[in-house]
Formats: structure tokens, sequence, C-alpha cells
């Protein structure tokens, strides 16, 4: 079990969040429309640090969440407000995680990457209501899932030591025995392929 670290010096986590916003907020088109897609992250200390020793940083919670939402609406609106001026269909939406908005993204796509991100997400047959205030935009619930197949078990000589081997081995399989998890097969050129899915946390996909 993951050691829960307490968050400090909120003040210069706020200053932080507001400079992260005035990087991020202005979309750059030449490299969109060389890329076809952009995002951006939560990229604040300490939530974009990687956890060590076992231990990991409580979600953002209070004041700090609060800009943090504020900052990705700022984000999407500026964004919305650029890629209007292509006059051609776009894709923009926010990746919204309630438990933990550090990992909200904003997210776009132009041309042939239109409809890349519509399948990056389970969209179940029960809808769950937005659990905060609607900001302006229209929500559609969502599953981020963990992914399996039986070539994640791997051998044991790609692993450090036997016991890691045998520690993911009982996770994948863990998975692929689960009641709750969605079984799906794809073929390709072929070779089947079957993927097992298991529920991770809640998202909702944000836009207008």
């Amino acid at each position: 079990m993951k050691r829960i670290k307490k968050i400090r010096g909120h003040k210069r986590i706020w200053k932080e969040i507001e400079n992260w916003v005035n990087y991020n907020k202005t979309l750059d088109l030449d490299y969109l429309k060389s890329r076809k897609r952009d995002y951006v992250k939560v990229w604040v200390s300490p939530f974009k640090n990687l956890s060590v020793l076992n231990s990991e940083f409580s979600p953002p919670k209070g004041k700090t969440r609060q800009k943090i939402i504020e900052g990705i609406l700022e984000i999407f609106k500026n964004w919305e407000t650029q890629l209007n001026s292509l006059d051609k269909p776009y894709y923009l939406k926010i990746w919204y995680f309630p438990h933990d908005v550090s990992k909200c993204q904003v997210v776009c796509a132009i041309d042939d990457f239109l409809n890349f991100y519509d399948i990056t997400f389970y969209k179940p047959t029960i809808a769950k209501p937005f659990p905060d205030e609607d900001l302006g935009l229209q929500w559609e619930y969502h599953h981020q899932e963990h992914h399996v197949t039986i070539k994640d078990i791997g051998e044991p000589e790609d692993y450090y030591s036997l016991q890691d081997f045998i520690d993911n081995k009982k996770w994948v399989e863990a998975i692929m025995k689960n009641q709750k998890t969605r079984v799906t097969e794809y073929n390709d050129n072929g070779e089947k392929t079957t993927y097992y899915s298991i529920k991770d946390c809640d998202v909702w996909i944000g836009g207008r």
C-alpha cells in the first residue's frame, strides 16, 4: 500500500498553477497544423512528480483544486477561440478526473486526427451525472480502463526477478478472471487478440 504524502507550500503551488496557465493558454497553431493534435496536462509540482519510495502525494483539495479547475477551463476557452479562427472542424475536450483533478487534460485535434480520441475511454450504457459545477460545458460519463492481454504476462527472463514475474502474472490473471472485466476480440491480419479491460476510474469528457 502506498503512503500518502502531505502537501505543503500552497502559495508556491498557486503561483506555479498561474505560471502553468499563462504558459499553456496560447495554442501553438503551427505545431497543431503540423502534428494535427495537441494536449496539455497539469504540469504543476508536486503533482507532476513521480512517486518514489512507495509513496504519492494526495490529490489537490480546496483552493488548490479549484485553481486547477479554473486553469483548465481558461486554457480550454483560449484554445477554443484560436481553433475557431481555423474555420474548420476540430476536436476540443477537457478530460476531467474528479477524484484527482491533477490528472485532467485539455486535448485538441484536427484533420485526419479529428476522431482519433473517440475510443480513448469506454462509454458505459448507464450514465452518471457530472459531480461538480458544469463549467458551462456539456459532459459525457466514461471509464478509464486498464487493458491487458495474455502477452502482458511475458516470460520470467523479461523481469528483474522471478518474484516480479510472479506478481505481474497474478495481476494480469486477476484482471482476466474478474467478473467485471470487459472482454473484446480484435482480428489484425488474421491474428486474433483478446483484450481484457477493467475500470480504473471515472472520467468525464467535456466540450461544447
